[in-house]
């Protein structure tokens, strides 16, 4: 109720207001209209009366809109800011606008622009955004846009948009999208698929195209043919093994990701362990184990060393290694996310007794896991914690504790601290 009498007070002061020097205000059809248009203006005047439902402000030289731009006029209904030389559209310019309907930000320089603002104008029927600059469109730009009937894309510079984009826009009819350079790769897939499905209007669907690859540019994304694509799959990997070398304290930990999707997913290491969290985007050394000229490293041999093939080594492990190792592998249809727990055992430590008690009582289950050269193979896929570790006598061993219930395989690794485990190259 309080906001309410805001309100009116603000209608009221409204009414007594005059309109800002450059600008024509007056009532048409019941509509308080403020007209600023081809007034070669360079910024958004001041002085509004706060009653106003229409403002156009097209043809002038605006720049930028900063943030609190119309905090004069929280009744817009109706914007129109074409033909201007926006570039820039900060966060809170247009976010107390909660009852704009009509939206016009067409032809301008428009690449950089607060998408979050959107997430408040809920009543908002039509938006243009054409002949602009934009890259990139966030995949909830339009989450609250439910009321939206028309959108214009069109002549920008979107390579790609992220599935589910338009999925919020129940009250969609009109679609303009074409004249964009569209990237034709597995990622715009779902827009094909979408557009010949969808009810909503799309016009010039011929000049939605493909700019790139070189093979399918100026091909129409209606007439894209079907390509490989796969979501991301990851196995994160280990081979234990003596190979017949000598063992010795400070072991050299491996650990191998294999990757598999189409294109080819981007490989990310993220390590957990006692002193922070340590960011890889790999690969991060050459084959021979040396950063990479493009890669920031405090020495030239990194302390965790992703190698191209999706091996991570970690020479001379020790405590303060212990940790939550992840690799994660992202391409334009998703992710996948395989983790592995690894602490270090070493002989004679309390509990290795009772770990050996409960690796033979699964033994006689037909649990637990079983060694082949050296390796460690699961028995059951409800075997998802393994346990490797030197005995007191110095011969490996394995043995395998009960899972923690939502935890992913491969587990929990303890690993004796003469153990030689292979580099996967």
């Amino acid at each position: 109720m309080q906001e309410l009498h805001l309100l009116w007070w603000a209608v009221l002061l409204g009414l007594a207001q005059a309109c800002p020097e450059p600008c024509d205000c007056g009532e048409k059809y019941g509509f308080q209209i403020a007209d600023c248009a081809y007034r070669d203006l360079e910024a958004v005047p001041p002085g509004f009366p706060a009653n106003v439902t229409t403002l156009s402000l097209s043809a002038n030289r605006l720049p930028g809109l900063p943030e609190g731009a119309f905090r004069e006029v929280p009744l817009l209904q109706s914007l129109w800011l074409a033909h201007n030389e926006i570039r820039t559209v900060a966060a809170g310019a247009l976010a107390s606008l909660s009852h704009l309907k009509s939206l016009d930000l067409s032809h301008n320089l428009i690449s950089d622009f607060a998408w979050s603002d959107l997430h408040n104008l809920s009543a908002l029927q039509l938006l243009k955004m054409d002949s602009n600059e934009l890259t990139f469109i966030p995949r909830d730009a339009f989450r609250s846009l439910r009321a939206l009937r028309s959108l214009q894309l069109n002549h920008n510079r979107l390579h790609t948009l992220a599935e589910g984009t338009f999925a919020p826009l129940t009250a969609l009819s009109h679609l303009q999208i074409n004249d964009n350079p569209f990237d034709c790769t597995c990622g715009i897939v779902w827009l094909k698929t979408w557009a010949l499905a969808t009810a909503v209007s799309i016009p010039e669907q011929d000049n939605i195209a493909c700019t790139s690859p070189h093979v399918l540019k100026g091909t129409p994304l209606s007439r894209l043919p079907p390509l490989p694509c796969s979501a991301p799959s990851v196995q994160l990997s280990y081979q234990p093994s003596q190979d017949g070398a000598e063992l010795r304290p400070g072991f050299v930990l491996a650990l191998h990701c294999d990757v598999d999707g189409q294109p080819a997913p981007q490989l990310h290491w993220h390590i957990q362990i006692p002193s922070g969290i340590v960011e890889i985007t790999s690969p991060n050394v050459g084959t021979d184990g040396r950063a990479l000229p493009s890669t920031p490293a405090a020495s030239s041999q990194p302390r965790f060393q992703a190698f191209a093939n999706g091996s991570l080594l970690i020479p001379d492990f020790g405590k303060l290694e212990e940790g939550t190792y992840s690799c994660l592998a992202t391409n334009e249809l998703g992710s996948a996310e395989s983790s592995v727990d690894v602490a270090l055992a070493t002989p004679g430590e309390g509990g290795e007794d009772t770990l050996g008690r409960r690796f033979h009582g699964k033994a006689v289950e037909g649990k637990g896991c079983y060694t082949v050269d050296n390796e460690v193979q699961p028995s059951g896929p409800e075997d998802n914690v393994v346990i490797i570790y030197l005995s007191r006598a110095g011969n490996p061993e394995a043995a395998v504790a009960e899972g923690v219930p939502g935890q992913l395989p491969p587990g929990l690794f303890l690993l004796g601290q003469s153990l030689l485990l292979h580099l996967f190259l």
